[in-house]
């Protein structure tokens, strides 16, 4: 798919602070259906192809430092195809999940909550040649899913062995305080492109044409605060670039913008203006 290629830089890490591993581990392997890498006493890596971590558990001691703060919005499981929906569709029902749901054209989309309430969206793309542009945005919308027409199979659930090695983190979307600087700081700085704004109320940005890697939104209110750092909520996510060149073009960006960013352990840190935590790294060194 387009935003995977070559030249793609993109989100492919989620990393999230939890009040009970043992509790997380739990939900993400048996209700979500992704599988441990690595786990010891306070943290955990799950994968879904036993290589390629998509989300790290950290318990921590700080509960939500506010209701309404900055932070994630969801993170987006994007599955390979529309059987795979399915089929976790109906997993997730007989083990009586609430779920929430959209058409959103481009994709289709199960939305659910972690048990500290981290939002997630599972999804599948619509093929990128039925997407409709318009003047350089695509059009994206929030229609009801037609369940009828995905479930018309009737999988049974209990062939759900957990999510297909193929699955990838799609995109994260996250709360943001204000849109101006956010938009300067990723599009200006990181290099992403805006490919739809959506009523002054989010952004969406990509990169190679995808409808987003990454949203950001103000529905938690103008100002809302940046979570305390080691609090219930995101930890921080990566940004996975094509290559040294590119990764060392957008730290001079960001640097020129007047966004400071660290060194550490091979990757580069940042803060979006939000206070929203991003390792930047590229295809050869994450992991």
């Amino acid at each position: 798919m387009t935003f995977h290629n070559n030249n793609a830089t993109y989100v492919e890490t989620v990393s999230l602070n939890i009040k009970d591993l043992n509790r997380s581990v739990e939900f993400y392997t048996n209700t979500i259906g992704l599988s441990v890498k690595e786990q010891d006493g306070t943290r955990a890596e799950l994968t879904a192809d036993g290589e390629n971590i998509l989300l790290i558990l950290n318990q921590v001691d700080k509960e939500r430092t506010h209701p309404r703060a900055a932070g994630l919005y969801h993170f987006a499981l994007l599955l390979p195809t529309r059987e795979d929906l399915a089929l976790i569709t109906m997993h997730l029902a007989a083990k009586r999940i609430p779920l929430g749901s959209a058409d959103h054209h481009v994709s289709e989309a199960l939305y659910l909550d972690d048990p500290d309430g981290n939002g997630i969206e599972i999804y599948i793309d619509r093929e990128p040649e039925h997407w409709i542009w318009n003047d350089g945005q695509v059009h994206m919308v929030t229609d009801p899913l037609n369940a009828e027409d995905l479930l018309k199979d009737r999988p049974d659930p209990a062939n759900f062995k957990g999510l297909p090695k193929d699955t990838i983190m799609g995109h994260i979307h996250l709360h943001v305080s204000e849109l101006q600087k956010t938009d300067e700081f990723y599009t200006e700085g990181l290099g992403f492109e805006v490919i739809l704004n959506f009523g002054g109320q989010a952004l969406f940005m990509a990169t190679e044409k995808y409808h987003h890697h990454i949203a950001a939104n103000v529905w938690n209110g103008l100002g809302a605060p940046a979570p305390e750092k080691g609090s219930i909520g995101l930890d921080y996510y990566t940004v996975i670039y094509p290559s040294d060149e590119a990764l060392n073009d957008a730290v001079s960006r960001l640097t020129a913008l007047g966004f400071t960013t660290e060194k550490e352990d091979g990757y580069t840190l940042t803060l979006d203006p939000s206070g929203n935590h991003i390792r930047m790294q590229t295809h050869k060194s994450h992991n």
